[in-house]
């Protein structure tokens, strides 16, 4: 249990689900700040209108990604979540980050959204943060990760106060 959520933390791969070239939307934004931050790991943009975002040849579904993927960033409408996850959980994704809302918080049809993508996730094996979020953040240099779509990468902790 341990090392249960190194996938979503200490990713060796991610994927960006919704990556996007427009400037200004959530999609091309986390992308960026994958990128902006130096990940120390492969980055995959997913999205079937653009063949190359941000100069990075993508990819139309997870399920045509070469490479094996650690981490999923699901930016896509809600009514497509849980077929993303599904396809996530059939490439051998460990992680899944949702950023895309439109879930619990929308009340009863969006709870049973949820239901379903937990079922999945948990059919999968697979762990996720989200739905609903901001993304996630792993400072340390080994990582470089900032999967969000803030506008600032967050400055690195000291170690010593890590308990």
């Amino acid at each position: 249990m341990k090392r249960a959520l190194d996938a979503i933390f200490r990713p060796k791969s991610v994927a960006v689900i919704g990556a996007s070239t427009r400037p200004g939307t959530i999609g091309r934004e986390t992308l960026h700040n994958i990128l902006v931050a130096e990940f120390n790991g492969k980055v995959f943009p997913v999205n079937p209108k653009a063949p190359v975002i941000h100069s990075i040849k993508a990819y139309s579904t997870i399920l045509d990604v070469p490479d094996s993927v650690d981490l999923a960033i699901v930016i896509v409408p809600k009514e497509f979540v849980a077929e993303v996850a599904r396809q996530c959980g059939e490439k051998g994704v460990k992680g899944l980050v949702v950023i895309s809302a439109g879930f619990s918080e929308t009340g009863r049809e969006g709870k049973k959204r949820e239901m379903e993508l937990v079922r999945v996730v948990q059919d999968y094996g697979m762990r996720m943060v989200g739905p609903n979020c901001f993304g996630i953040v792993n400072t340390s240099p080994e990582v470089n990760l900032n999967a969000t779509f803030g506008k600032v990468f967050p400055k690195r902790g000291d170690r010593k106060s890590v308990v």
